[in-house]
């Protein structure tokens, strides 16, 4: 296969056991983000996940998609979360217990899924084709565990969406090419419906959500990360980025901020044949 990046920035390779706290902290935020809740009540209702169904979150993180889609296949159903770091595996682990929840989940790769051919009536993945240097693979995979008729929901960030208001347009736009530089391929959300596409799976529909930052108060740990890349990097200056915060300050005081990502997904399924003719879509 190459020399393939893992799965997402959660996996077992890129980050030390002591970062696991910090990790969780950061996707249990996920979890509250208006934006992101808005999005996977969406793609859940367009998946339609129903009792006896067999389900598949890749990328699991802490498992909440995954308990999600295990009371959802419930009763006589099964949810496998796959999620390559022991850290994160461990807290869904956990967190599956003392909620009762029947959830399991398991060590793998999106490039090399442990499930069979054509066995998997669902699949959920978010946010994890932007860490991928192959995603296409990861999508062919997706289609091969599929069965006829089973479904797929993609979510995936744009990172070239993301807006910074105010500031003056050359220092914004330093700062946020860090924002693209920190996925494997920051269009990835643009590029859902092609590649299920591209893989034979069939569209059902779209859907996309701007995930907004606080308009009161600057996210000043990403923001600092970026401002001070974007200095070493020589894409700005020093004073350039300063009177950048200051605006951003001033903005926040008077409830002014906007800061804000888009993310997308796709929902799809794997077309149901009949001997040698067309394609039947369910």
């Amino acid at each position: 296969m190459g020399d393939t990046r893992p799965t997402s920035q959660f996996h077992a390779r890129n980050i030390a056991a002591s970062n696991v706290e910090r990790l969780v902290g950061a996707l249990d935020a996920q979890d509250t983000n208006d934006g992101v809740r808005r999005l996977r009540a969406w793609a859940h209702a367009a998946l339609a996940v129903r009792p006896g169904e067999r389900a598949v979150d890749i990328g699991a993180g802490t498992g909440s998609q995954t308990r999600h889609l295990a009371a959802a296949v419930a009763p006589g159903g099964e949810a496998l979360g796959i999620e390559p770091n022991p850290g994160l595996r461990s807290v869904a682990e956990q967190r599956a217990a003392d909620t009762g929840s029947r959830a399991r989940f398991v060590d793998g790769d999106a490039l090399t899924l442990p499930v069979p051919d054509a066995s998997v009536d669902v699949v959920w993945c978010e946010r994890v084709l932007q860490h991928l240097v192959e995603p296409d693979k990861a999508v062919a995979e997706i289609a091969r565990v599929l069965r006829p008729g089973g479904r797929v929901a993609l979510l995936d960030t744009d990172w070239a969406t993301t807006i910074l208001h105010p500031g003056d347009p050359e220092t914004v736009a330093a700062l946020m090419s860090g924002a693209l530089s920190a996925a494997a391929d920051p269009y990835s959300g643009r590029k859902l419906v092609g590649r299920l596409s591209a893989a034979g799976l069939v569209i059902d529909d779209r859907g996309s959500q701007a995930l907004l930052q606080d308009h009161a108060s600057v996210a000043w740990p990403l923001i600092r990360m970026l401002g001070g890349s974007a200095v070493r990097r020589g894409l700005t200056t020093e004073d350039r980025r300063d009177r950048l915060y200051a605006e951003l300050t001033e903005a926040a005081e008077r409830g002014a901020l906007h800061m804000s990502v888009t993310m997308f997904a796709a929902v799809a399924h794997r077309p149901v044949r009949s001997g040698n003719a067309e394609p039947e879509y369910t």
